[in-house]
Parts: structure tokens; C-alpha cells; sequence
């Protein structure tokens, strides 16, 4: 390819990059991406969508081991092949791979592999980089783009205690990549990416501690979702240490030594391996950012609304401009910066309403306010919640646990937050989302007619209990 000038430059192809390549093309805008590792990112590649296909997996396992709620029998045990598992993983990530390469021809979008330095207004230098199989690619270009749109994403943070050799203190990647699974583990940070990976490697047969610095598992969602987790992953037999730090590694024989201070003291765990997943931070380095005057702060990429920096013609969206680093909000992100940029006439993203998903089982999602954060708002509130033992589709599908919590404002009726705990909760939490966009409240999400037997008659089922009116509880 020779030396080429475009309107935008997307610098980065994980979902936020490609998504909004793709709508800056359908804008007439003449579009071009750099991507140093594989199209799609991390999250097609080494992220989310490979990790849900692991997630199936062990919830597989777990139907095969209760199998005769269901009234049936398997003659013998069921036992996970492990490579068979991150086999079918890295499938259904190569075919999304391939997906984002259809994507962008279908849209006449130029790909750039290589590593992309800014090197002045509108201008990039490319040099060949290396793939995450170790595949050389790309070669040394300079291409120039009116508009630079960085969308580099982030990666795992590392802390002191826990330096990473990636083989017996590993993040989420070799987690997700390696071949042999580890007896025992343990997994050091409660967010998402931590209770998902407890959750797979228990499933497959791992033994798994989980510690948290911070008194409860997943810390930022509601109290009451935290409890119940808590509650369903100790019957599943998963340790959960909260309040706890880890202090050191001691990596020099074969079993690892992790000291780790509790409330009571000091106390030494005995494991195999030992996943960080202490959050994560921007991929701000390399860049150029520091030489074209790009402000940075803790590891991020400092914008304003539509994604602008500081610099004109420079946006950054995604992970790499900080929290929540969500596949989903990175998207938004991106199409909106690019709508502006195009002139369209767009509303700045409402990040109250931006839906938090974990996969693990059973399934966590949430938007809005917590109840806590509610009160602190100064809303007086009505709170409603509807358990799934109640539910007539979940007691038929045999997933009973969690349930439903809704608030809402006392005053207005305004839908402040949904809270969620159970069976396809990440699915679930779409109704929420939408309701609060639309600026519905609790008497639309009453009258609004529910199918039944269906798992989302919760929603509407917690919100008459908010207002006084249980039918099924």
C-alpha cells in the first residue's frame, strides 16, 4: 500500500475500533484501521467472546453434574478435556476474527497492520509489530488521517505483589490460552473478569480460593447482589477471602506460597497458580501521545464529551480513556465521536445508563443507581425485588437462585437502577436499559404486558412489589 491520506484513522480494532470504522465508512468518510496483534482486539480474540465460550463449557459441566434433576441419566462420569475446551474456545475466536475481516472489506475499510506512532498533525508512522502467535506483521508505512481516533484498549494491570511471568502468576490471558489446568488456583480480585474465571476453573475441577481486597465480592454492585454470589458460590465450594490483601508471592519451589493479610492476620496459602485480576489499565504507550501533547492521567487517555482530546483532530474512546472498560460502552463511544465529527446531531452518552455484565452462574447485570448510591443521590426511593424460586420459567428450567431488584424514585416514578442475580441476567438487563433511555417509569413497566412464563415477568413482578402490589410473592 502506498503512502495514503483518509478522513478518519482508527488505531485499534477491538470493538470499539471496528464498530466505529464501520460508521465513520457509512458516513462517506474514507476510513483506514492500524492493528498491531489480530483484528477484533482483545476482546475477540483473548477477551470477552472467547472466555463466554469457556464460561458454556463449564456450564455444561455443571448440568452434566446434576443431570438427574432433570430426569436423566449418563451411564459413567463426565470429566472435562481441557485442551478440548480452550480448543473450542480459540475456534469461536478465529471465526470472529474472520468476521471483523469481512467487515471491513464490506466496508471498504483499509486495514493497516503494525504498530501506529502519531508523528505530528494527522500524521502516523506504522512499523511492522509482532501478533499474539508471535507472527510478524505489517510493514513500515506512513499514512495521515484528518481525524486520528485511538482506540487502543487496555490490558491487565500489574501490581507489586503479584509480578506476572505468565506461568505461575498469569492474567486473564494465559488463563484463557493454557493447555494444562492447574489443580488448584488462586484468583486474586472479585470484579467480573475474577468471578468468571473462579467460576470456569472450579467447574472443570480446579480447586479455587478467591481474594478480595474489599469486603465483599464484586464490590461495585449492589450489597445485595455481593450477598448473593457470596451465598452461591460458597455451596458451589468456592472459598471467597474478602477483606483481604495478598503481600507477597513466594514463586521459588514448585508449590506456591501466597501470604495474604486478613482481618485476623497474616495467613499463607498453599496453591499451583496464582490469576491477577487486580483490573486493568490503558495501552497509552508507543503511541506518541507525550510528543504531540496528549494529556494522560493514570493510565489513561483524558477527553471530553464525543471522545475530543486535548489535541484537535486526536479522540481516544474505549478502554484506553478510562472506565467502565466495557466492550459495549466502547462501541457507543466511538459511533458517537464519529456522528459528531460528521455533524450529526447526537446526545452525549448517559454513563448512569451503561449496563455492567458477569458471566459467571449465576449471571450478573446491572444499570443505574445501587440503592446506596440512590440514597446518597438524595432520592427517596421505593425498592422492589422478585426471587427466582418464585418464578415459574426458572423453576422449570431448574435455576432458582438470585432474583430481580428494581428502584425507582418515590416522587416521579423515575427508574433509577436495575439489579439482577440469576439465569440470563445479562440478557435480562436490555429491558432495564431500554426503559431507562426512554425515560419509562414504574407505571409503564407495570402496564407494559409481560409473556409468561418468561424470566423477564421479573422485572415487571419486582416493580409492582415496589409500588405496594406483589401478585406472585
Amino acid at each position: 500500500m502506498a503512502d495514503s491520506k483518509y478522513d478518519v484513522v482508527v488505531i485499534g480494532t477491538g470493538p470499539g475500533g471496528y464498530e466505529t470504522a464501520i460508521r465513520a465508512s457509512q458516513l462517506g468518510f474514507k476510513t483506514a484501521v492500524v492493528e498491531r496483534n489480530k483484528l477484533g482486539g482483545v476482546c475477540l480474540n483473548i477477551g470477552c467472546i472467547p472466555t463466554k465460550a469457556l464460561l458454556k463449557s463449564a456450564e455444561i459441566m455443571e448440568y452434566a453434574r446434576h443431570i438427574g434433576d432433570y430426569g436423566l441419566k449418563v451411564e459413567g462420569d463426565v470429566t472435562a478435556d481441557f485442551p478440548a475446551v480452550i480448543s473450542r474456545s480459540r475456534a469461536v475466536a478465529d471465526k470472529m476474527n474472520k468476521g471483523v475481516q469481512f467487515l471491513m472489506k464490506k466496508n471498504k475499510i483499509d486495514v493497516v497492520m503494525g504498530q501506529a506512532t502519531l508523528a505530528g498533525k494527522g500524521k502516523i508512522n506504522v512499523e511492522p509489530s509482532e501478533d499474539m502467535d508471535g507472527n510478524k506483521v505489517g510493514e513500515k508505512k506512513n499514512i495521515e488521517g484528518k481525524h486520528i481516533i485511538v482506540a487502543t484498549g487496555a490490558r491487565a494491570r500489574e501490581i507489586p505483589p503479584l509480578p506476572i511471568d505468565g506461568k505461575k502468576i498469569i492474567t486473564y490471558k494465559e488463563a484463557m490460552l493454557q493447555q494444562e489446568r492447574p489443580k488448584r488456583l488462586i484468583v486474586v480480585g472479585a470484579g467480573a473478569i475474577g468471578v468468571e474465571f473462579a467460576y470456569f476453573y472450579h467447574n472443570m475441577g480446579t480447586e479455587v480460593v478467591v481474594v478480595e481486597v474489599m469486603d465483599r465480592l464484586v464490590p461495585i454492585e449492589d450489597e445485595d447482589v455481593s450477598k448473593e454470589l457470596g451465598r452461591s458460590f460458597k455451596k458451589m465450594g468456592i472459598k471467597a477471602m474478602t477483606s483481604a490483601e495478598v503481600q507477597s508471592v513466594d514463586t521459588s519451589g514448585d508449590v506456591l506460597k501466597v501470604k495474604v493479610k486478613t482481618k485476623k492476620g497474616e495467613e499463607v496459602l498453599e496453591t499451583d497458580q496464582v490469576l491477577s485480576a487486580v483490573g486493568v489499565v490503558g495501552n497509552i504507550e508507543n503511541l506518541g501521545l507525550e510528543a504531540v501533547g496528549v494529556k494522560t492521567d493514570r493510565g489513561s487517555i483524558v477527553t471530553e464529551e464525543f471522545g475530543r482530546t486535548n489535541v484537535q483532530g486526536i479522540y481516544a474512546i474505549g478502554d484506553v480513556a478510562g472506565p467502565p472498560w466495557l466492550a459495549h460502552k466502547a462501541s457507543h463511544e466511538g459511533i458517537l465521536c464519529v456522528e459528531k465529527i460528521a455533524g450529526e446531531n447526537v446526545h452525549p452518552m448517559d454513563r448512569n445508563n451503561i449496563p455492567g455484565c458477569t458471566y459467571c452462574q449465576p449471571q450478573i447485570a446491572s444499570t443505574g443507581y445501587t440503592e446506596k448510591a440512590a440514597k446518597e443521590a438524595g432520592f427517596d426511593i421505593k425498592v422492589g425485588k422478585f426471587p427466582f424460586t418464585a418464578s415459574g420459567k426458572a423453576s422449570a428450567a431448574g435455576h432458582t437462585e438470585g432474583f430481580v431488584k428494581v428502584i425507582y424514585d418515590a416522587k416521579y416514578g423515575e427508574f433509577l437502577g436495575c439489579h439482577i442475580i440469576g439465569y440470563d441476567a445479562t440478557e435480562l438487563i436490555a429491558e432495564a436499559v431500554t426503559a431507562r433511555q426512554l425515560e419509562t417509569t414504574a407505571h409503564e413497566i407495570m402496564e407494559a404486558i409481560h409473556p409468561h412464563p418468561t424470566l423477564s415477568e421479573a422485572i415487571m413482578e419486582a416493580t409492582k412489589s415496589a409500588y405496594g402490589r406483589p401478585i406472585n410473592t
